[in-house]
C-alpha cells in the first residue's frame, strides 16, 4: 500500500476541512492512494457532533476579540482546540483496503502517537475510558474521526509547542478531571514542528504497513483529484 503526504504548513480550519471533504468525495468515486494531510491551524475551537456546547467557557464576543474561530463539525467527540504549535494530522484512508474496524483504526492512531513520542523519550499511554494519548494524568493528543463508506476523515491533534492557556476556556473533550500537556511542557523547550511531522509520518508508515509514503505539494494533489 502507498500513501501521499501533503504538508499544508499553517492554514485556517475551514479551508482544510473543505479540502478533506473534497478528497473524501473523490476517494468514494475514484481510486486514489490514501492521503495524509498535516497542518498547524490558526486558533480555533471545534465541537464534534456528540459534543456539549456548555463545555465552551468563553463567550462568542471574547472568541471574536481574541481571533479564535469556532465550528460545529461532523466528527465524533466533544470540544477541542487547535492552534499554532500543535501538529494536526488528517489521515484520509480507505479502510476497505486496511480493515473494516473503526475501533482498531482509533487504537492504531493512538499507537502512532505513542511511538512518535517515544522518539523524544516521552512515555505515553492510552486510557481505557477515553480515546486519545496521555502522559501521566494529562492529555497530549486528542483524536476524533468520521468514517463514511469506510473512508476516514478528521484525525489527531498533538500538542507540540502549543499555548495551553487556550484549553482553559473549554472543557477539553468534555473531560473535567484531567489536565492537558504538550511536548514543550515536558521537555522544557520548543521542538521543531517539522521534526515531529517527519517522525509521525514514519510512525504512520510502520503502524499502518505502508510500503511508501510520498510527500507531494498541495498543487500536485489538486491536479490529481482535479479540484
Amino acid at each position: 500500500m502507498k500513501a501521499y503526504h501533503i504538508n499544508l504548513g499553517k492554514a485556517d480550519y475551514k479551508e482544510v476541512w473543505d479540502l478533506q471533504k473534497k478528497i473524501h468525495l473523490f476517494k468514494q468515486k475514484n481510486y486514489i492512494d490514501d492521503v495524509i494531510l498535516t497542518v498547524e491551524h490558526n486558533h480555533v475551537y471545534t465541537l464534534g457532533k456528540t459534543g456539549d456546547r456548555d463545555h465552551i467557557l468563553i463567550s462568542d464576543d471574547e472568541m471574536k476579540s481574541r481571533g479564535i474561530s469556532y465550528y460545529e463539525i461532523d466528527r465524533g467527540g466533544d470540544i477541542t482546540y487547535h492552534g499554532p504549535g500543535q501538529l494536526v494530522v488528517y489521515p484520509i484512508f480507505d479502510l476497505n483496503n486496511h480493515y473494516k474496524d473503526t475501533h482498531r483504526f482509533l487504537r492504531e492512531l493512538e499507537e502512532v502517537v505513542i511511538q512518535t513520542l517515544a522518539e523524544f523519550n516521552i512515555t505515553a499511554h492510552r486510557e481505557d475510558e477515553y480515546t486519545g494519548v496521555w502522559v501521566g494524568e494529562e492529555k497530549i493528543c486528542a483524536i476524533g474521526i468520521k468514517v463514511s463508506k469506510w473512508i476516514t476523515m478528521h484525525g489527531l491533534a498533538l500538542n507540540v509547542n502549543s499555548d495551553l492557556s487556550y484549553f482553559e476556556k473549554i472543557i477539553p473533550c468534555g473531560i473535567f478531571h484531567k489536565g492537558v500537556t504538550g511536548i514543550k511542557n515536558i521537555l522544557g523547550s520548543d521542538l521543531p514542528i517539522d521534526t515531529v511531522n517527519s517522525n509521525i509520518i514514519n510512525s504512520i508508515k510502520k503502524v499502518f504497513g505502508f510500503g511508501s509514503i510520498t510527500e507531494v505539494p498541495r498543487t500536485e494533489l489538486e491536479k490529481l483529484i482535479r479540484i
